[in-house]
């Protein structure tokens, strides 16, 4: 054996350094190369550019609480494969990869807490289950957090980042698209805001259902957002889109969103949008800090119980 064939190998293993692949991220709009601490500190936003990096469900979560604590909201689980479905590979397998990647059961996790100091129940989508279809489990835990919102006396905020209805369960998926039509009638009867923020991106049935009955529609900058895609839609009315075209600015423009919210304002936002719904007094509302949590070493308090409010003075 030559010496380059068993010496050489042996002399670049002694020497090889242990960098994580992620130091780095690359912005998608500018092409920016910016330190993943810098972004990971501005709340996954890039510095420079403003663009608006997709979160997990944990990470959604726990930026929106006080402090990043919140209470996990235990959900229903679905059946793992009502249709028994293959295309390339089996659905089974595709959950359990799913499951794996984002460590959630299914798309959508739900999380009891404090925004701002006043107490919220929040659904997030995770965008890499599954690209945050709706399924069966996805629309139990939405329905779930609603009626648990509704216990709670507490307003309900969604954050949606979806394709859509998930095909794999075929029209069991697009009803969940009607039972949580009904959730949010019922948070209507009792008078309790549903707040929306449309986030990249938010497509297909869950733009055609709960993400689109919302109070208020808030949406984080630079978002997708429609049922179809646009090269779906200039297919098929063979027409040049304008730009823009399914913005989160675009949309405002023409009314189908209430307002942008920079996610550095979101909790603000929400907080007082939900007080002035609920017409709580302004006082203790806005006394938490903004930022996020400095470690990122834990999110939620399994056992800490919720706090409520009363509703005193409903609309």
């Amino acid at each position: 054996m030559s010496w380059i064939t068993d010496v050489a190998p042996k002399i670049k293993t002694l020497f090889k350094r242990d960098a994580p692949d992620n130091l780095w991220i690359k912005c998608p709009d500018s092409g920016q190369v910016v330190f993943q601490k810098d972004v990971e500190a501005n709340r996954w936003v890039i510095p420079g550019s403003g663009h608006h990096m997709r979160l997990s469900a944990i990470q959604r979560l726990t930026l929106t609480f006080d402090e990043g604590q919140w209470t996990d909201v235990p959900v229903p689980d679905g059946e793992s494969d009502p249709l028994k479905f293959r295309d390339t590979k089996r659905y089974t397998d595709r959950l359990k990869e799913a499951r794996t990647k984002t460590g959630l059961a299914d798309a959508i996790k739900v999380g009891t807490g404090t925004v701002e100091g006043l107490p919220m129940t929040v659904a997030a989508h995770d965008p890499d289950f599954i690209g945050g279809s709706l399924g069966v489990a996805a629309g139990e835990a939405f329905i779930q957090g609603a009626e648990t919102a509704i216990e709670r006396a507490t307003p309900f905020v969604a954050f949606t980042a979806s394709g859509g209805a998930r095909m794999q369960e075929g029209i069991l998926s697009l009803m969940q698209m009607a039972r949580t039509t009904v959730l949010i009638q019922r948070l209507r009867e009792r008078k309790l805001p549903y707040i929306v923020v449309l986030t990249n991106p938010t497509t297909g049935g869950v733009t055609a259902s709960y993400a689109m009955l919302g109070d208020v529609h808030m949406a984080e900058p630079g978002a997708l957002i429609g049922f179809a895609g646009p090269r779906v839609i200039e297919q098929t009315i063979r027409e040049h889109l304008p730009d823009g075209f399914q913005r989160a600015e675009f949309l405002k423009e023409h009314g189908m969103v209430d307002m942008v919210v920079h996610r550095h304002d979101l909790r603000s936002t929400l907080a007082r949008l939900c007080s002035l719904l609920m017409r709580l007094p302004a006082n203790g509302i806005g006394t938490t800090s903004d930022a996020p949590a400095d470690d990122g070493s834990h999110h939620h308090e399994a056992d800490r119980p919720a706090p409520s409010i009363e509703q005193s003075n409903p609309l």
